[in-house]
């Protein structure tokens, strides 16, 4: 059985009852010390609709530098796609995995022979500054890119956090140029542009832009280790007779003295200014050994991806297993400089003194994994990211929806931010003000000009009528709002507690019991009608890149309420069975995201994320190691088109790693971690304090995938979750997995995962 990864209508199968009969892979011993690197394939995602970002950089960098395609669309938000054949040339920030396009700053493109105009035609490619390149020619891997152009010129770059090196090799006796470009972008149109020769080895310049960021500005330092013989600047493509011009798209053309073989430069970025910007690069690249910058680049992935080991897999799954962890460590990113200071969204200065700055938050994404994930293996994370929060609820009177770089992009329904500081605060994280977060929490939950916020207030709903997307917005609002509920319990502020619990509950409210689904309600709190549930309308439909199938598993804070309303275990594992086996029409106007399908389960998209581990909370904890394990081998494999849908900065990898691992939180705010089907025979996650947990998976292969029994620390476990305080502990988790399921495991009410009210 395969799946289309393409169209959103095809492939639809039913997912019940699989019988498992593949070979066990093949044992290979794992190698002593570790070059976690030599696992990782960047490739992967990087076609069909994965999105993610193939250049060098190193974990959480502000430098992303990497190659850049013309822009065609959808499947080049990134930059680049494995499909395309021309470069026009190597930007310093990237998006990964996003599904919608943006950055793509300080274009650069080396190239030789007449300076004709700054680009030259695209559809005139030869003789231009673009190229026609081959994957053959091209060599990506943690921390380092290059590639031979059809131009003749050979790029390699690699990167500290804030600067890019990039080492030019020009054919013999040829005249050796440089495009910069600060016009083209990515999806972005720039409206203020500068750029100016310092000295016979500097340029210093700028880039402010509009786009789906509203506005985003970044600063450079150029520096070569060459002479500059020259400066031609251009306004378009127009020569504008000057080494020094602001305008709107500004372009540069350096040539270098006496036609050099090879060339060094360093590029660093700031959002504050270019002497910031200058101070970034004299800090952390004062030297010009690119050797040394490449190993050190590779050393911190080393160290990143070190958090977990495994053992007892082949191959292929290390491969995936570990580009899925480099993925989930390229954002969010740094956005400050060395002093501290970075441009909030207001245009003011701002500067962190004990913490650090991040910015690319696709929270409607990573809340539901990715955020949970980093407060297991990347703890030292959490505090900074909430601490960005709080600094942009200072700028813009709300927490973050999706941040941009200095930008609020709004995108995307929810406040789910907030899940993410209630889940760091919950588990213990202290270092940031929880009474400063917890008004700001609140502060986004009441805010009018929050989408549909006043409805919510007034109203207690969202009606269909007066907004589009109502019902997940609606629905996500709870899920939001339940983490307010938690963590106002926890901070004894009782009133607090009561109000926003009701509102996390709201989602029971946009059930039709009779039809047993989620069903969208007017203003007059009428059902509409008529109502398909397989019906989807990108943009201005009722459901968020989802139908009405999908949003009925949408309770994802209280999931035994959902059950609850659906009738009982045996009702709700009945529903849930058909959402793994239905087929329907999602209509002309589906949204392009809804890909993955088994049945109307669609893995390509977040809101399906959670629903495979809802049958624990029935008692048939069975079902969901026979789905996740499906999902995981059909849907994340070690080619291009290896990620089913967008990567969304790393939330479609944190899935698989915490599918992996074995357990996964279906709650955002509660830190209780549901079983599945661990991947591994063993797995050693790193902990603070050098302790480590253990995820040991006895007799597992292809056809093992069935949790027979469980011990932890060596004691009979019966429970179907374990928690994420027992986790931090450090110890031992013991699975004894089978090829037919223990259906009492997990069974009784006593054993199933909870969410705390």
């Amino acid at each position: 059985m395969k799946l289309s990864k393409q169209g959103a209508m095809v492939g639809m199968i039913c997912l019940t009852s699989l019988v498992f009969s593949c070979q066990a892979p093949e044992k290979k011993q794992q190698v002593a010390a570790t070059d976690y690197t030599a696992y990782v394939d960047p490739y992967i995602g990087s076609g069909e609709h994965g999105h993610v970002f193939v250049g060098a950089n190193v974990p959480f960098g502000a430098v992303q530098v990497g190659p850049q395609n013309i822009h065609k669309g959808w499947d080049w938000c990134s930059g680049y796609h494995y499909s395309d054949s021309v470069i026009i040339g190597f930007s310093h920030t990237h998006l990964s995995g996003t599904g919608c396009a943006d950055l793509g700053d300080i274009l650069v493109m080396p190239f030789v022979g007449e300076v004709r105009t700054a680009r030259g035609e695209q559809d005139n490619i030869e003789g231009s500054c673009a190229s026609y390149y081959k994957h053959e020619n091209e060599s990506v891997a943690p921390g380092y890119y290059s590639l031979l152009m059809d131009n003749g010129v050979k790029v390699e770059l690699t990167s500290t956090e804030r600067v890019a090196m990039h080492h030019y090799t020009f054919p013999k006796n040829q005249a050796a140029h440089l495009l910069i470009d600060l016009k083209e972008g990515n999806g972005d149109k720039s409206y203020d542009t500068y750029l100016k020769k310092v000295d016979e080895y500097t340029i210093e310049g700028y880039r402010f832009s509009h786009g789906w960021s509203p506005q985003h500005k970044v600063f450079f330092v150029m520096k070569f280790d060459q002479p500059i013989a020259s400066v031609q600047v251009f306004k378009g493509d127009e020569p504008a007779g000057a080494d020094e011009l602001t305008a709107e798209n500004v372009k540069g053309v350096v040539s270098f003295l006496d036609n050099p073989e090879n060339v060094m430069a360093k590029v660093a970025i700031s959002s504050v200014g270019c002497p910031n910007a200058g101070l970034n690069m004299q800090t952390e690249l004062p030297h010009w050994d690119f050797a040394q910058v490449r190993q050190a680049a590779k050393e911190k992935w080393n160290d990143q991806l070190a958090c977990v080991a495994i053992d007892g897999a082949d191959e292929k799954d290390r491969k995936v297993f570990y580009t899925a962890l480099y993925h989930a460590f390229i954002a969010p990113t740094l956005y400050c400089d060395v002093n501290g200071e970075f441009r909030g969204q207001d245009d003011q200065i701002y500067k962190d003194n004990d913490w650090t700055n991040y910015s690319t938050f696709s929270l409607w994404d990573t809340y539901r994994t990715l955020n949970p994930l980093y407060t297991i293996i990347a703890p030292e994370k959490v505090d900074d990211i909430v601490n960005s929060f709080l600094s942009i609820y200072d700028q813009q009177g709300k927490l973050p929806i999706w941040h941009l770089l200095g930008g609020e992009t709004d995108c995307m329904p929810g406040y789910s931010s907030v899940p993410v500081v209630a889940d760091a605060y919950l588990k213990g994280f202290g270092g940031f003000d929880a009474e400063r977060a917890f008004r700001a929490m609140v502060g986004t939950a009441t805010n009018k000009n929050q989408k549909a916020v006043p409805y919510v207030l007034e109203k207690g709903f969202i009606p269909c009528d007066k907004v589009h997307e109502a019902t997940s917005i609606a629905m996500e609002y709870a899920v939001d709002d339940w983490g307010i509920a938690l963590m106002a319990k926890k901070m004894g502020k009782d009133d607090a507690y009561e109000t926003y619990l009701k509102r996390g509950k709201y989602y029971a409210q946009y059930f039709d019991t009779d039809i047993h689904f989620v069903r969208p309600k007017m203003e007059d709190g009428s059902w509409r009608t008529p109502y398909d549930p397989f019906r989807s309308v990108h943009g201005v439909g009722d459901f968020t890149e989802g139908t009405g199938w999908q949003y009925t598993f949408f309770v994802p804070q209280h999931p035994e309420g959902l059950i609850g309303i659906m009738g009982g275990d045996a009702a709700f594992t009945a529903k849930l069975d058909s959402l793994f086996c239905v087929e329907g029409d999602m209509g002309e106007g589906a949204s392009s995201d809804i890909s993955g399908l088994i049945g109307q389960y669609a893995h390509g998209n977040e809101p399906s994320h959670h629903i495979a581990y809802l049958y624990p909370y029935a008692g048939e904890q069975w079902k969901t190691a026979e789905k996740v394990r499906y999902i995981q081998k059909e849907f994340y494999t070690d080619q291009p088109d290896g990620i089913i849908g967008n990567e969304d900065c790393g939330q479609m990898s944190a899935w698989h790693i915490m599918s992996a691992l074995g357990f996964y939180q279906v709650n955002p705010s509660n830190g209780v971690l549901v079983f599945g089907s661990p991947l591994f025979e063993k797995a050693s996650i790193r902990l603070p304090g050098g302790k480590t947990f253990d995820v040991v998976a006895q007799n597992n292969n292809e056809e093992n995938i069935y949790i027979q029994s469980v011990t932890l620390n060596g004691q009979p476990y019966d429970k179907s979750y374990i928690l994420y305080e027992d986790v931090m502990k450090g110890g031992t988790l013991t699975f004894v997995m089978g090829n037919t399921p223990n259906k009492q495991f997990g069974a009784a009410p006593e054993s199933r995962p909870v969410s705390a009210e």
